[in-house]
């Protein structure tokens, strides 16, 4: 098969599309031909060697963890897959025209989503749900989701909304537009003090930003509050002993990713799309990704 391939930590040029072992479905595994992956910050962090001490490339390695494609082979244990499925999931060598996923950790593409579109939801619909019910929100409560604008962050104020939250979007100024279409309740400027200091008491923060605005709104919560971050607890947490700050990791969850991805072919949720380039094309969207393109790049295998 076709792959990107890394051989050595660096930049996107380091990203090559050659040929690579097809891989074989072990018990409980799945094998999947690729429709399409996307490009996520970890992607490109683990191929810079960023994340070498927890998520080490072993060369010559592949990278991605977004998959949406279809059915090939079923290992031992995976009957619950047919060939000819169409499936999506959170997965590891994504980049490849083929690639093995655990029949644990692989669902079915609900009728009437594009599977090439699905590709762009696993991680961040999967981390946003994830990082708003770690908040413990509930309806009649307020949450401020920092970076609403974003992917996750698009994908939490939608969580929060169908729980019957009041949702505040926190972008930057120059977001605003973009926000207008996340489905908050109420949206405000993360970078403008005067903005942040006119905020009500929280119930909850959803971060998905960190650094100096953290530090800020966690000031804004009631005793007892949650400050729940994909990015790390603010540096000044210790200060504000009343508030409980919980720390999200996304972990695969095949009813989560079902609920979101039907919201998203429903209209419900809009997940922009900003790109759709072949998969020879990684080296060119992880450094346009790394630029800080909006919205979601896809790589068609």
């Amino acid at each position: 098969m076709k792959a990107v391939v890394v051989h050595q930590y660096g930049g996107p040029e380091v990203l090559k599309f050659e040929e690579y072992p097809d891989p074989v479905p072990s018990a409980g595994e799945v094998l999947v031909r690729v429709a399409a992956t996307s490009v996520n910050p970890i992607d490109y962090k683990r191929r810079a060697g960023l994340t070498k001490d927890f998520y080490p490339l072993k060369f010559p390695g592949l990278i991605g963890v977004d998959i949406a494609g279809t059915v090939v082979k079923i290992g031992p244990g995976a009957e619950e897959f047919s060939a000819g499925d169409q499936v999506f999931a959170i997965a590891d060598n994504t980049y490849a025209e083929l690639c093995v996923v655990k029949a644990a950790t692989l669902a079915k593409v609900p009728k009437g989503l594009d599977l090439i579109q699905a590709a762009a939801l696993p991680l961040v619909t999967t981390t946003g749900n994830q990082l708003l019910s770690a908040t413990g929100i509930k309806a009649g409560k307020t949450v401020l989701v920092v970076g609403a604008a974003g992917n996750v962050g698009r994908s939490a104020v939608f969580t929060a909304k169908s729980r019957g939250a009041t949702v505040i979007a926190g972008v930057l100024k120059r977001q605003f537009g973009d926000a207008k279409t996340v489905g908050a309740d109420q949206v405000v400027a993360t970078d403008d003090d005067g903005a942040i200091a006119n905020l009500p008491p929280l119930d909850a923060v959803a971060d998905t930003v960190g650094g100096r605005t953290a530090e800020k709104l966690i000031a804004k919560l009631k005793p007892g509050g949650v400050y729940a971050s994909v990015v790390g607890a603010p540096q000044n947490a210790a200060e504000y002993p009343s508030v409980k700050v919980e720390a999200v990791f996304s972990k695969f969850d095949r009813k989560t990713l079902e609920f979101m991805a039907e919201a998203v072919r429903d209209g419900k949720l809009v997940i922009p799309i900003s790109q759709k380039l072949p998969l020879s094309k990684a080296a060119e969207a992880q450094a346009t990704a790394e630029k800080g393109a909006a919205g979601k790049i896809l790589l068609v295998a």
